[in-house]
């Protein structure tokens, strides 16, 4: 009977929220669904209806310029500080069909500078590339050549733009006429009267640069059509429109100007009085739209150069505008910000025929978070735990759901649906009550606040403000303790908001702040204590709600009496500043254990302690991190059945970018998770499942799942499958089924068994005659085994010939196998999978002469060493005192019996 495995914590990544898009270039495809983004090196492909990745394409080493799609999203191109650029074809994958398997066309070098920016044309066709060099050049993308090449700019080009201008007949053949005999007068009357004059389309491009300069490029004749120069700062942006044959530009000049097609003159300016950097048309033409530093999207008339929205209050440095990613058959257009944040604005106002009136800005319906910056804290909300707080090294709160809602688009796990707006600072820290409905946020603008979170009705406010700290915030806890279920608190939490806040701050003091169901906006502190030497990292209320406790920088950690504000126990041991602070709660606690609980600490000497509560005495130091450990989380308690002996279960989250799983009753590290390459400040696990989720400096946010249960059956499944298994290959050999206990034990990978049925088969004392390995039924079997049988032999018998005791085993067999098998078969033997560094076919063979030479070697010199000592003894013989040997005996009488004297 197999003996059940030891219980112990395993974790897998079941999902991860990574950076999708980083700030620098990005693109959209025509139809609004395929977002393509840079991301440091590399560039990310991302479904905008599901946000999910459609694929994710390493680079080259350095940051990535500039990239843009085809409309079609049938091809990407991707530009880099290297000087590169590489044109990739898009095709579905052929294992996902939600996914895109980018394959690289070509690799170019465009530029002897960087490119800056990037076009495509609306059949996807040609590429226009403009370079810090002032160059503009453009490509065929299929066939990865150069058509044309500009010269004229004097500095960076900063802007480009593909679009179609009617040309007539007659101004066709303008160059031609003039060699010509002009037409009568009365002949051309004639032909405009009656119409004929026909038009064709002509492709034009504009490019603007850092010196203001706009130029025309004609690409049929191959040259500059126009110099528009009106501009006195960067081009950031150009469209054109053919239903008005205007050209808009803006710039970081503040203006805008409108440009006549027909005559390239410029029809109106616009005084944005805000730096420009992306312009666009919608509504057929008729209206234009703008972002810039304000971080506003605003609309203009072109007729009147009117502005139509409503005055708006300007953002922040953070909310600037940084592009407009908009397509006509969109009915939304996509404001892109400085922190890498998507706004949807729908253009639903905007439908024809439109009539010109102020109007209201356009409404965000829809934010998605590009990345989340360093992760510095997060929280499960909402009653059902199926949101997620996030802090984000930021003054704003984001929510995002966990749950995705088919047919609903962007409802999908990861979404983005809330955003808390108040705070002037970056906010510190977080925590919510036991309801999901109440979260208490603390800033380093020295305020704190209290949010009612209501998901059913999308209503994410502030309740009230607490001002009263003279320095930031470092620390903020509210009580976790459930009422009772027949309460009103338990079946209305969101008009019950909590008892009190406890808030801790650099000015090294605690306060309470009392909160009443009819509360004010701005809160008054019931207690102020002074409570440390150094500033306050950490705050953490009891289960009860009867104590909190305070962790510094200056080593120590103090329990209070929540209802004083009195210090009754100080926990002192830690060598380095205390980051973080856990009380044991009631669903962590091992049932009728009798303990009055326990109480975590994460400290700089990147050491866990465990104490008891009962009188303050420090249990364990839990060792193993390698960075400090600055997040704490208790894991509820559930046991996989009877004989499961572990005590509660703590997760710690640490600068080493580890998460580990603790034993509290054994101090031993139960799992180490691995899913983060910088600093993880933020954890927290669900008060019912014991997931964890982790986010950390890498702007990555892991979920993991917790599998003890599978992987403890999993591994009972695999003793009891081993134990069988081993049982018949005793059997088999015991019998002397050879046949069947090499294969088994070849597919059980137990060398040691397999050598000793090796041995006993070349040490057999009755070998089959003409057997090359002692047995011919052996023999059969050695012959007949499959190419990935005869790779695993071949790397036992490389191991077993490297050490002399076994050597001769191995030998024997490795001769028995080349004996059977012609040399091209044992070269064509592939393993099957990844082979270690040394484990390829050639590895193995060479090794296996290397010993071998070793081995036949050392037998040379016994031999030679033999003939030496047979030499010495013959010479003993014939020169020796024969007398002494034989004690005195004559050497003719040897061949009678010898007496040895005593």
């Amino acid at each position: 009977m197999a003996q059940r495995a030891a219980v112990r914590n395993t974790y897998a990544v079941d999902r991860t929220l990574q950076p999708i898009y980083a700030g620098g270039s990005i693109a959209l495809s025509e139809d609004g669904r395929t977002l393509a983004a840079s991301v440091g090196e590399d560039a990310t492909l991302t479904d905008l209806t599901n946000g999910r990745e459609l694929g994710r394409i390493e680079g080259d080493g350095e940051p990535v310029t500039a990239l843009t799609l085809t409309p079609d999203a049938s091809h990407l191109i991707i530009c880099s500080r290297s000087l590169s650029m590489r044109i990739y074809s898009l095709l579905p994958s052929e294992t996902d069909d939600e996914s895109i398997q980018p394959e690289l066309l070509r690799s170019l070098r465009p530029h002897t500078s960087p490119v800056v920016t990037l076009t495509v044309d609306k059949t996807g066709t040609l590429l226009a590339t403009g370079g810090a060099d002032g160059i503009v050049k453009i490509w065929d993308i299929r066939a990865g050549y150069t058509t044309h090449t500009f010269h004229g700019h004097g500095g960076v080009v900063s802007a480009l733009h593909f679009f179609q201008v009617g040309v007539s007949a007659t101004e066709e053949s303008a160059e031609k006429s003039k060699k010509r005999k002009r037409r009568k007068p009365q002949q051309e009357d004639a032909s405009a009267e009656h119409g004929n004059e026909e038009s064709t389309l002509e492709y034009r491009l504009a490019s603007g640069a850092e010196d203001g300069k706009i130029r025309i490029w004609d690409l049929h004749k191959r040259k500059s059509s126009a110099v528009l120069d009106s501009h006195v700062s960067v081009v950031r942006s150009l469209e054109f429109s053919p239903e008005q044959k205007t050209l808009v530009s803006g710039s970081r000049d503040k203006t805008l100007i409108l440009w006549d097609a027909e005559r390239w003159k410029a029809s109106r300016t616009i005084a944005a009085l805000e730096g420009i950097e992306s312009v666009g048309f919608t509504a057929g033409g008729q209206i234009v739209f703008s972002g810039g530093e304000n971080g506003r999207i605003r609309l203009w008339s072109t007729a009147t150069g009117r502005e139509l929205t409503q005055e708006q209050e300007a953002g922040t440095e953070t909310d600037a505008i940084v592009g407009i990613l908009y397509h006509a058959p969109m009915p939304h257009l996509i404001s892109v910000h400085a922190d890498q944040v998507l706004n949807f604005h729908s253009l639903g106002s905007l439908e024809l025929p439109f009539v010109e009136a102020t109007i209201s800005p356009l409404p965000i319906f829809r934010r998605v978070s590009g990345t989340y910056d360093e992760v510095i804290d997060i929280a499960y909300v909402g009653l059902d735990k199926s949101l997620l707080a996030l802090n984000t090294n930021s003054e704003d709160i984001r929510i995002v759901t966990l749950r995705s809602e088919d047919g609903k688009e962007g409802k999908y796990f990861g979404a983005d649906v809330g955003l808390l707006k108040g705070h002037d600072d970056i906010i510190v820290c977080l925590d919510v009550d036991w309801s999901g409905h109440w979260l208490a946020t603390a800033s380093k603008d020295t305020t704190a606040r209290l949010w009612r979170l209501d998901p059913e009705h999308d209503s994410y406010t502030c309740a009230a403000v607490l001002t009263g700290h003279a320095d930031p915030l470092g620390a903020i806890a509210l009580p976790h303790t459930t009422p009772p279920e027949t309460s009103a608190a338990y079946t209305h939490p969101l008009s019950y908001p909590p008892a009190y806040v406890v808030t801790g701050s650099n000015d090294k003091t605690l306060k309470r702040w009392d909160i009443g169901k009819e509360m004010k906006q701005k809160l008054r502190a019931k207690y102020t204590r002074k409570a440390h030497d150094k500033d306050i990292n950490a705050v953490d209320i009891d289960p009860s709600g009867a104590l909190f406790a305070s962790a510094s920088q200056d080593k120590t950690v103090k329990i209070y009496s929540a209802a004083e504000g009195e210090a009754i126990g100080v926990l002192r041991g830690h060598r380095r500043g205390v980051w973080t602070v856990k009380f044991q709660p009631k669903e962590s606690q091992v049932p009728n254990s009798g303990s009055k609980g326990l109480i975590a600490t994460g400290s700089g000497d990147k050491t866990v302690k465990i104490w008891s509560l009962s009188d303050y005495s420090c249990l364990l130091t839990l060792e193993g991190h390698s960075n400090s450990v600055l997040k704490l989380a208790w894991l509820p308690y559930r046991s996989v059945d009877a004989r499961d002996r572990r005590g509660p279960q703590l997760a710690s989250a640490a600068g080493d970018g580890l998460v580990k799983i603790w034993d509290s009753a054994s101090g031993e590290a139960m799992s180490t998770l691995d899913n983060h390459t910088d600093r993880v400040w933020a954890l927290t696990a669900h008060p019912t499942s014991g997931a964890l989720v982790s986010g950390g400096g890498d702007s990555v946010i892991t979920f993991w799942v917790d599998t003890t249960s599978a992987t403890l059956e999993a591994a009972t499944t695999a003793e009891t499958a081993r134990v069988e298994l081993d049982q018949r290959l005793q059997n088999y050999a015991y019998a002397g089924n050879y046949r069947e206990a090499i294969t088994l034990a070849l597919q059980m990978d137990q060398p040691g068994r397999l050598f000793t049925l090796f041995k006993s088969v070349v040490e057999t004392e009755a070998p089959d005659e003409d057997s090359m390995s002692g047995l011919t039924a052996v023999d059969d079997v050695l012959a007949n085994l499959a190419d990935e049988q005869l790779y695993k032999l071949l790397l036992r018998l490389r191991d077993w010939n490297t050490n002399v005791r076994s050597a001769a085993v191995a030998q024997k067999i490795l001769w028995t196998v080349v004996r059977s098998y012609p040399a091209a078969r044992l070269a064509s033997i592939k393993p099957a999978g990844k082979v270690d560094t040394k484990g390829s076919l050639k590895d193995v063979l060479d090794a296996i002469r290397a010993y071998s030479d070793r081995h036949y070697k050392r037998v040379e010199e016994l031999i030679d060493e033999s003939y030496l000592l047979d030499f010495t003894l013959r010479e003993m013989d014939e020169v020796g005192d024969v007398r002494a040997v034989t004690n005195g005996t004559p050497r003719k009488g040897l061949n009678g019996d010898v007496v040895m004297a005593d």
